[in-house]
């Protein structure tokens, strides 16, 4: 059984019972000798932490639980890394959903201007937490949550040196779905970035491609509980070529989208700020030892056997298949190496392993991920370097964006907003 000491940032997240039930499912391969729950929100992080401690003692684990605000003593020793934070927490993302809709844009959290927004607050916050890795725990893994996840993973993997692979629980739950449906021995394929993906191929116990015949079927995967349903048209996902990911139907129903925007009483960050209070009561009930089921209300669904597994195919070098953000290297031809897209891997000790594609993407797949890849780059260059010209150029290059003046409007607004969390532009 493999030993390892595990430290998570952002522990005041009410996902963290999550992770820890994930631990917990895997204890007979993996040792959990030391969890450093790392928060800078005191209150947050004394009562999940709370929590997850009772978890792992109801379950006769003798791991070492410390509880921290200080990153760089919780790193020391530390053979895993999750960063799983919300610079400028859920007020932050609220002002990425509202002020967005003032100007007839979509606002949503990992991506148009919103997501834009997330990226520019946290990527200075996550090249800190890198820096003080590659100095105090250099071979340590570092396991990506923080969203929007495929542009912080592909700026670690492009500006720092440590050893990243991103995550998300869409791809589990898209697979999953699909395999309830057509059986577990189904062969399955997805590709794309974070957020922006598709199942491109779906093979059957008899080889037969069935993809077409689950779109005539009507056949839906589950969307993710973040998201209002509009559904997919037959005639779109036969158009796209895929089975899209429910963040595609910003994209594809956009108009629905800006009308629930408009229409709603409460954006999406006033209801996750009513579930994690309601979380929070119960989290510090003595008796509680398990995680509520309410926290699957918050769209975190799968999220621990996403990142619990991955972890043990490292530690215990299982050398079977996740699908991650991972650096492209050749992988899809029509991608750059350095781009980081979101594929299966064979995962092990040394890390991830691509595995080879076949041409099941369509030009439509083509055309999507470059353009919002080439928008990535832009965000990672204006976080880095608070270049007002870059932002611009992401702005022009993304399709949820567009229009010049109007998205400048508002990105004043929101730079202005979000200006305590944006130091890389003072000054200038």
């Amino acid at each position: 059984m493999k030993e390892i000491n595990v430290t998570v940032i952002g522990s005041g997240s009410t996902y963290c019972p999550e992770l820890v039930d994930g631990f917990l499912q895997r204890k007979d391969s993996l040792k959990l000798k030391r969890l450093v729950l790392m928060d800078i929100d005191e209150r947050k992080r004394t009562i999940v932490g709370g929590l997850c401690e009772r978890m792992i003692r109801r379950a006769g684990l003798d791991t070492e639980v410390v509880m921290t605000d200080d990153l760089d003593s919780s790193l020391v020793g530390a053979d895993f890394v999750v960063t799983q934070i919300r610079v400028g927490k859920l007020p932050a993302r609220y002002l990425d959903e509202s002020i967005p809709v003032k100007y007839g844009l979509i606002g949503q959290e990992t991506t148009g201007i919103g997501g834009f927004f997330k990226a520019l607050r946290t990527i200075p916050v996550i090249g800190n937490i890198c820096r003080k890795i590659e100095e105090i725990c250099p071979d340590a893994w570092l396991i990506n949550f923080t969203n929007p996840s495929g542009i912080i993973t592909d700026y670690v993997l492009n500006n720092t040196k440590v050893k990243c692979i991103g995550l998300c629980n869409v791809p589990i739950d898209m697979i999953d779905d699909i395999k309830e449906n057509v059986g577990q021995d189904a062969k399955i394929t997805y590709l794309g970035l974070n957020h922006l993906s598709w199942i491109t191929s779906v093979i059957d116990g008899n080889g037969e491609e069935v993809l077409y015949k689950l779109f005539d079927e009507g056949f839906a995967p589950k969307v993710m509980a973040n998201i209002v349903d509009d559904g997919f048209d037959t005639d779109c996902l036969k158009a796209c070529g895929g089975w899209p990911s429910s963040y595609l139907q910003y994209y594809y129903n956009r108009n629905a989208k800006l009308k629930h925007l408009k229409e709603d009483k409460r954006t999406r960050a006033q209801v996750c700020m009513e579930i994690e209070e309601q979380l929070l009561k119960m989290y510090q009930d003595e008796e509680l030892c398990v995680k509520p089921a309410l926290l699957d209300k918050r769209g975190g669904h799968k999220y621990s056997l996403a990142a619990c597994s991955l972890i043990d195919s490292i530690a215990n070098d299982k050398q079977d298949v996740h699908v991650v953000n991972i650096l492209n290297n050749g992988t899809l031809p029509f991608m750059e190496d350095n781009d980081v897209v979101e594929i299966a891997a064979v995962i092990g000790a040394d890390g991830a392993k691509p595995v080879p594609v076949g041409h099941t993407w369509t030009r439509h797949m083509v055309a999507l991920m470059t353009t919002v890849k080439t928008y990535e780059k832009y965000a990672i260059e204006a976080a880095m370097n608070g270049d007002d010209r870059a932002a611009y150029n992401a702005m022009m290059v993304h399709p949820l964006i567009g229009d010049f003046e109007n998205s400048v409007a508002c990105y004043k607004e929101m730079k202005d907003a979000h200006r305590e969390f944006l130091p890389q532009f003072l000054g200038k």
